[in-house]
């Protein structure tokens, strides 16, 4: 069964990255409903956040294939109830019918909206939270004369983790890789014969 996942990537940053990344999401015919990149609680290493909707067998293929990029050191996958996440969403609308309707104002501070600029012709109020909290707001605000809207990608923490850095530290206190064994020699034609 479908659902909403986040899947968070730590990387390094380098070009080219975001799409090799991208490409492997539309191979595999999966739309991105939300992706943010950041820098990470590690210097030097970028966190990707990308939002889709899908199966978890595929959510942990893709997830597999991501960690195989050569910059990507870890991908992870959680559930909504795993994560804390907010988006940040803007709103302009006529300052005139703000003025003028005291119950828009109302509407504003009930969903924890603040103005960011006032002009004559339009305010812009700018709030956070959840999707569906966005998303009412904005339908509450289409039927006042709403100009323009625009929301942000995700952000989110993973509930359980212990943040990046823990991570690199078993990495640097773990086994060392083995060194790889000698290419094996192929004989020439001559030794063939031989």
């Amino acid at each position: 069964m479908k659902q909403e996942y986040t899947i968070t990537i730590y990387t390094e940053n380098q070009v080219g990255l975001l799409n090799r990344i991208a490409i492997l999401f539309s191979r595999r015919k999966i739309n991105i409903e939300s992706l943010n990149t950041s820098p990470s609680e590690v210097e030097g290493i970028h966190r990707f956040t990308i939002v889709i909707n899908e199966t978890e067998d595929n959510v942990r293929k893709i997830a597999r294939q991501i960690e195989k990029q050569v910059d990507v050191l870890k991908a992870y996958f959680n559930t909504n109830d795993e994560i804390i996440w907010q988006e940040l969403a803007l709103y302009k609308v006529p300052t005139d019918t703000i003025a003028e309707k005291a119950k828009v104002e109302r509407l504003l501070r009930a969903y924890g909206a603040r103005a960011v600029v006032i002009r004559k012709d339009y305010t812009i109020f700018e709030t956070t939270g959840q999707r569906e909290e966005t998303d009412t707001l904005l339908n509450v605000l289409g039927s006042f004369g709403l100009i323009e809207f625009v929301r942000s990608a995700r952000v989110a923490i993973i509930r359980e983790s212990k943040g990046f850095h823990e991570k690199l530290m078993e990495f640097e206190q773990g086994e060392p890789v083995q060194k790889s064994l000698d290419t094996e020699h192929i004989p020439t034609e001559e030794e063939l014969i031989d």
